[in-house]
C-alpha cells in the first residue's frame, strides 16, 4: 500500500509545525510540570484555532495523526488524547473546553483533571476527584476517581483512535529523541573525534530510524483502517522506547539530568508506553485478530 499526504494535509502539518516551533513548547512544558498550567493553557487555545479539537469529528483519523505526531514531536503537555480524540468520538461531537476521562481498567486515572473544565469516568460526568498519582513524566498528572462510579461501557471506536493517537505521539517523541541524538553525537567529541564516527553509535542509532520507518506506515495503515490502531501501538512504543534507551545511552550522563531537555521526551516515551492499554493488552489484541 502507497501512501502520500494531499497538499491540504501537508499544508496542515507545515502550519502545526510552524506553530508549535514558535511556541518554546520546552518552557511550556517545563511549566505544566512545575503546577503553572498557565503557558499551557494558552497553547491549547491557540491549537484549538487551528482546529485540533475538533479533528475527531470535523476531520480524518489521518489528520489526527497529523496533530498527534506534531504534539509529541515537540513535548506538548495536556489531556490531548482525552479532548481531542476519545470523547468527541464516544459523544459524537466536540467537547466544550478542556475535558478529560477514566476508562478502569486500561486508563485508571483522570489526566490533568485539575486544569479540566469535565472530568468523565466512562461517559458519567464526576463534580470531583482524588489525591493525584505521580507519573514518570512530571507532566502528566494523573488523579484518582471516584471509586463509588461505575463507568458506561467503554466505547470501541472511540478507544482505538484513542490508542491510535497515542501511538503517533510516540511516533512523534521517538522522530524527536532520534534528531536531538543525531545532532549531539555530531558535536560531541571523544579521543579526538564527534563520536558520531563511531561505528557503533551509528548502527544504534540506523536501529531506531529503521525501527520508527516501520512503525509509521502501522499508523497510517491504522488512520485507513486497514491494520488494528493496536498494531500501531505495539510497533510505535518498541520503536519510541527504543529511541528513548539509544537517546540515553549515546548522551552518556549528562542524559540522567532532567535539566537536558531530553529528558522531557524520554520520561514522556516512558510514560505512553503504558498509557491507554499496555504493550501485553495490544500484543494480545493483535494475536487474537490474526
Amino acid at each position: 500500500m502507497r501512501f502520500a499526504l494531499t497538499d491540504d494535509q501537508r499544508d496542515f502539518a507545515a502550519s502545526l509545525e510552524a506553530l508549535l516551533a514558535s511556541s518554546d513548547t520546552v518552557a511550556v512544558a517545563r511549566a505544566w510540570a512545575d503546577g503553572d498550567s498557565g503557558p499551557g493553557l494558552k497553547l491549547w487555545a491557540r491549537l484549538a484555532e487551528q482546529g485540533v479539537t475538533s479533528l475527531a469529528t470535523d476531520a480524518s483519523p489521518v489528520e489526527l495523526v497529523i496533530a498527534f505526531e506534531a504534539l509529541g514531536r515537540h513535548a506538548v503537555p495536556g489531556p490531548w488524547v482525552e479532548s481531542a480524540a476519545y470523547l468527541p468520538r464516544a459523544f459524537g461531537h466536540e467537547v466544550d473546553g478542556i475535558a478529560t476521562v477514566a476508562l478502569p481498567p486500561h486508563v485508571p486515572w483522570a489526566l490533568d483533571a485539575d486544569v479540566a473544565d469535565q472530568v468523565y469516568v466512562g461517559s458519567t460526568p464526576i463534580a470531583g476527584v482524588g489525591a493525584m498519582r505521580v507519573s514518570v513524566d512530571r507532566t502528566r498528572r494523573l488523579f484518582e476517581v471516584a471509586s463509588s462510579v461505575e463507568p458506561a461501557e467503554t466505547s470501541e471506536p472511540a478507544f482505538d483512535l484513542a490508542v491510535l493517537a497515542t501511538s503517533a505521539q510516540l511516533l512523534g517523541c521517538g522522530e524527536r529523541l532520534l534528531a536531538d541524538s543525531v545532532a549531539y553525537v555530531k558535536q560531541r567529541r571523544q579521543f579526538g573525534r564527534e563520536i558520531g564516527s563511531y561505528q557503533v553509535i551509528k548502527h544504534r542509532l540506523a536501529d531506531v530510524h529503521i525501527a520508527l520507518a516501520f512503525a509509521r506506515p502501522l499508523v497510517f495503515g491504522a488512520a485507513l483502517g486497514e491494520v488494528p490502531a493496536s498494531a500501531a501501538k505495539v510497533a510505535c512504543a518498541d520503536a519510541a522506547y527504543l529511541a528513548s534507551r539509544t537517546a540515553l545511552q549515546v548522551h552518556g550522563a549528562v542524559g540522567y539530568t532532567q535539566e537536558l531537555d531530553l529528558s522531557l521526551w524520554i520520561t514522556k516515551v516512558r510514560a505512553l508506553v503504558t498509557a491507554w492499554g499496555t504493550p501485553a493488552h495490544h500484543r494480545a489484541a493483535v494475536l487474537a485478530g490474526l
